[in-house]
Formats: C-alpha cells, sequence, structure tokens
C-alpha cells in the first residue's frame, strides 16, 4: 500500500484514494476533528482484539504536507505493531511543550520514515547542498516534479528542517481537509458519521 500511496503525492486531489488503498490493506482511515487547544495530528490504535489498525488523522493544520507526513508517521508504527496495548497519539514535533525530553525511539523512527516517504532524504540531502540554503520557488517546483511529488511535501521538508524559514513558500502548501472528509469516516468539520 506505500507504493501506491507514493503514486498519490504529486497531486491534491489524489488524497480521495487513501483510505481505499489503505482499507485494501487492512488498514481504517478516519478523520476525526481537533479539539482546539490539542495539538495532536494522528493517532494509530487497533480493533477487532488487536487484529485490524485503525489510523485517525485530526486535519488541524489543513496542509498537503502535513497530511502525508502524518499518514505515513501513523503507517510506520502500524508496520511495527505499535498502539495494540494502548493507542498512539502523537502530538507534532515541533509543538511539543516546552521540555528538553528527547522523543522516544519510535517517534523519532517514525518520523524518518514518514519525511522520507514523503521526499527521500538522501535525494533532498543531496540537491540542498547543489542548491544553496535559500530555494526560489521555481527551484522547488522543478525539484517535486522531478520526485514526482507535490511541492508542498518539499516546502514542508525545507521548512522542518530549518533551510528556510516557516514563512517561505507557503502558497505551495496547499489545503487538504475537503478533499480527505469527502472521502474517509468522518467526525465532526461539520459531518454526522453515518453509523
Amino acid at each position: 500500500a506505500i507504493q501506491q500511496l507514493r503514486g498519490c503525492l504529486a497531486d491534491v486531489h489524489a488524497v480521495k484514494q487513501v483510505s481505499a488503498i489503505l482499507a485494501k490493506a487492512g488498514v481504517r482511515l478516519v478523520a476525526v476533528e481537533y479539539l482546539p487547544g490539542a495539538k495532536l495530528d494522528g493517532a494509530c490504535f487497533w480493533v477487532d482484539n488487536g487484529t485490524s489498525p485503525v489510523i485517525a488523522l485530526s486535519l488541524r493544520l489543513d496542509r498537503l504536507d502535513n497530511f502525508w507526513h502524518t499518514l505515513f508517521h501513523e503507517l510506520d508504527h502500524v508496520l511495527h505493531g505499535e498502539g495494540k496495548d494502548k493507542p498512539r497519539v502523537d502530538i507534532i514535533e515541533n509543538e511539543r511543550p516546552n521540555t528538553t525530553k528527547p522523543l522516544p525511539k519510535e517517534e523519532l523512527r517514525a518520523n524518518a520514515s514518514a519525511a522520507n516517504n514523503c521526499v527521500p532524504s538522501k535525494i533532498l540531502d543531496e540537491w540542498i547542498q547543489r542548491t544553496g540554503r535559500v530555494s526560489s520557488r521555481r527551484n522547488i517546483v522543478n525539484f517535486a516534479r522531478q520526485l514526482n511529488v507535490h511541492p508542498a511535501l518539499v516546502v514542508g521538508q525545507l521548512q522542518h528542517r530549518g533551510v528556510i524559514p516557516y514563512s517561505f513558500h507557503r502558497v505551495l502548501l496547499e489545503k487538504v481537509r475537503s478533499f480527505v472528509i469527502e472521502s474517509v469516516v468522518t467526525d465532526g468539520f461539520g459531518i454526522t458519521p453515518k453509523v
């Protein structure tokens, strides 16, 4: 399923296919409206006596880069069988309360896996070395096209790594919530779930 999902990275409208792809792999995907003030982006848990994984996304940030990163992060937890005993609820790394406590190794691994699935880390490192630390919009769009990913994924990685400020290239960070909630089981966002 991950290879199929990677084929959806170039077009924001392709997120409508995610739920069906995951369902074929036995993973349920739901969107649950975030609680104001709660900095939760995703969770992984299992139902049916620990045999059926569920990924819940809050769509709190309503950005394509955050959607894919959070989804791949939670899929890494599923692949490692995590969340069976108690749900894995993830607070986005850069928004953790003031703490010097390092992230658990499972979270570091899931973050690295998610980043690599969005934009292969080695390729991104090489591109940054070639282009320098400040990237033009045109360079980002061309690089994303070469990788067959949406430019938002490149921008998100560059921002997270501190290569560009979070204020740069915001126009490339397309909204995704409306596409997701029309294609997954949803609770909130003005939608009553079907029972």
